[in-house]
């Protein structure tokens, strides 16, 4: 931003100011944003009560008000205000009392343009270094403010607060005040790819954004704190605040698609009151890993815990390991969703953690029973899950188990169908090389180590068809073979398919081939 610099003219005659002022406001080397002119010391103290001026060009021999009388009640109203004497009296008084006002110089009339103009240039560079060193100064400042501030708020009983930091509160607290600590979410996890470059270039953008929207907005003062966390102390009314912290959830989210979230304490007068403030904004912000991310949380003391451990975890775990054999993903949600349904409340971190520790510790024992191996299966450490420890809300450690949980379904299933699938090709192998001989469905169950029940519902499940039936197709199709062969005699083929009974061999073969063993060779013309 351009310098600004505003001057006043004051000469009680009027024909030499306007020659000044068409000088000095028509320079264009000047970096002068408003020349105002008095003719005299009583006019010239009206305009510095109501506008900021820089440098006063004054006539130091005016009537009534001396320019020196005049110079000293203006540096009453504005210490800082730079003097510039001119005068047609070459007398060393003036001159003497022109220093005592410490004044920059010391200029006789008739002024010369060039000198004027060299000496105004000389004094607005030395205005222009004067406020780069107190912005930083100020700058600075405003840093160990902000971080004693921090230190403050942080103190567990700050007992009577102390002058600077009461001074810095003060023009808050004045209209009512409160502090909001926003929190970028999920960033653990985000920055783990990051080089150190990419972090600190994020963090300077998030930081200027923040900033910026909060002047922008004259939300408040804005500290940077720690892990990704902001203090913001509240310059406007409650209202206004919770629409512009509203507002910033969205802004920000639109900017960097990283959502935030504001935990806010209460509006007071009091500093002590301001430090309790402080403490509410944490509590509020420490239950976003229950209520979730991405909001403004208000007051934490009106939450109660609505997700809870359930106490019948094995009955609920059994019947979620049974979905996922079936692939039944709705029952398995609802049972994950039911494990939080119970008694005790779940409030802590940990008590997730021990939930997820006994949830997997039993399906991993159970899926042990059917040779398979729940961490092999999902590629998780059981000993060390650190993957939850990076999540933020339940919300969030649901939803990977959530889709963990389907993974593991799917994978069991499809492992559990090929292996059914690789079981019947099996049982047609033995039973195929024993056609000729008496088979059971006790025997074949009993040779594979299965109950006669469960194969006979396997096999009704995979062939759509009873174990009868597939034992007497499989017969039909190695008679259909045999018949193939002209040489056979058909009773030796129905020995050869394990037919003792040559009389119910036609019966079965006609039913169901429709015809008999001689109309089919005949229609085949063998």
């Amino acid at each position: 931003m351009a310098m600004e610099i505003n001057v006043l003219l004051v000469d009680d005659e009027v024909i030499d100011l306007e020659w000044l002022r068409r000088r000095v406001a028509g320079s264009d080397r000047l970096p002068l944003h408003n020349v105002r002119t008095a003719t005299s010391g009583f006019a010239a103290l009206k305009i510095m009560e109501q506008h900021p001026i820089d440098i006063i060009l004054s006539d130091i021999g005016m009537p009534i008000m001396s320019g020196v009388e005049f110079v000293r009640k203006a540096k009453e109203i504005n210490p800082e205000v730079h003097i510039l004497f001119i005068s047609g009296h070459q007398d060393f008084n003036y001159a003497k009392e022109a220093i005592q006002l410490n004044a920059y110089s010391y200029l006789l009339k008739p002024v010369d343009d060039d000198e004027l103009n060299e000496t105004l240039t000389e004094l607005c560079t030395k205005i222009e270094k004067e406020r780069k060193q107190h912005i930083s100064l100020s700058e600075t400042l405003t840093l160990v403010n902000q971080e004693l501030l921090l230190r403050w708020f942080n103190e567990a009983a700050p007992g009577q607060v102390e002058m600077h930091i009461h001074n810095v509160l003060t023009p808050y607290l004045q209209g009512a005040s409160a502090v909001a600590i926003i929190e970028i979410d999920d960033m653990a996890r985000r920055i783990q790819t990051w080089t150190e470059e990419e972090r600190s270039s994020w963090s300077s953008s998030a930081n200027q954004f923040i900033r910026k929207f909060a002047q922008d907005q004259n939300l408040g003062m804005v500290i940077t704190a720690y892990d990704y966390r902001f203090v913001i102390l509240a310059a406007v009314q409650e209202q206004y605040f919770i629409a512009l912290l509203e507002e910033l959830l969205r802004a920000f989210y639109q900017e960097f698609s990283c959502s935030i979230t504001i935990g806010r304490g209460m509006y007071t007068t009091d500093p002590v009151k301001l430090h309790d403030s402080y403490r509410q904004a944490q509590a509020a912000l420490s239950i976003k890993w229950i209520v979730g991310k991405n909001r403004l949380i208000q007051d934490a003391s009106e939450w109660h815990p609505k997700e809870k451990i359930a106490s019948d975890l094995e009955v609920i775990v059994d019947r979620m390991l049974k979905a996922m054999l079936e692939y039944d993903l709705t029952t398995v949600d609802d049972c994950l969703l039911q494990l939080f349904a119970g008694d005790s409340p779940l409030s802590q971190k940990n008590d997730i953690y021990d939930i997820i520790i006994r949830i997997t510790s039993k399906l991993h024992a159970d899926l042990q029973q059917m040779n398979e191996h729940l961490y092999e299966i999902l590629n998780w450490d059981s000993h060390q899950p650190f993957v939850l420890f990076q999540f933020e809300t339940v919300h969030d450690i649901l939803s990977w188990l959530r889709r963990r949980f389907f993974e593991l379904s799917e994978r069991l299933y499809l492992k559990r169908q090929r292996q059914k699938r690789k079981l019947i090709d099996e049982i047609t192998e033995y039973v195929k090389e024993r056609l000729d001989q008496k088979i059971t469905l006790n025997e074949v169950a009993a040779h594979f180590d299965f109950t006669p029940n469960y194969l006979g519902h396997l096999f009704k499940v995979e062939t759509n068809s009873l174990f009868s039936d597939f034992l007497s197709e499989l017969r039909m199709k190695r008679v259909c073979e045999l018949l193939e062969d002209p040489t056979k005699k058909v009773y030796e083929i129905a020995e050869q398919a394990g037919y003792k009974n040559i009389i119910y061999f036609n019966r079965q073969f006609k039913q169901y081939m429709g015809m008999s063993p001689g109309e089919y060779r005949k229609k085949n013309k063998i």
